[in-house]
């Protein structure tokens, strides 16, 4: 498993966050443990002064799937947003928890049922709500 790369993430979507967390906390939620520690770990900037290359919540980013070669587009979001169908993934999934505040040209483990791990690098962000202007989306 390699290194964990360093990840930015916006006061707002930290905000948010931590507030689904605490409304999940007794839900026995999967994936709760998981975020809150990608949360710990992140620096948190104000939304205008992240960097537009960065994963936030509603990005979408274009991912390559470094092993099998695949490439991907997917847009982070809240859990009730969700449709892996429309490439839609939750926050709480551990793919999405894993590209939270992650930057182009940055690369994860993502843990596949099994046991096994691939490894996703960002691509490109196509879409990002606070490079676009959209700071409480």
């Amino acid at each position: 498993m390699s290194a964990t790369p360093s990840i930015v993430v916006s006061a707002h979507d930290f905000e948010r966050l931590d507030q689904l967390l605490t409304s999940l906390a007794s839900a026995g939620q999967p994936g709760v443990a998981a975020l809150r520690g990608e949360l710990a770990r992140a620096r948190v900037v104000e939304p205008q002064d992240m960097p537009p290359d960065v994963v936030t919540m509603n990005s979408r980013a274009r991912l390559l799937n470094e092993s099998s070669g695949r490439m991907l587009e997917l847009t982070l979001v809240y859990p009730k947003d969700a449709d892996v169908a429309a490439g839609r993934v939750s926050v709480l999934a551990p793919v999405g928890s894993a590209l939270l505040g992650l930057g182009q040209g940055q690369s994860i483990d993502w843990p596949m049922p099994g046991g096994q791990q691939e490894r996703l690098k960002v691509l490109e962000v196509l879409f990002q709500p606070e490079a676009a202007g959209l700071h409480h989306v």
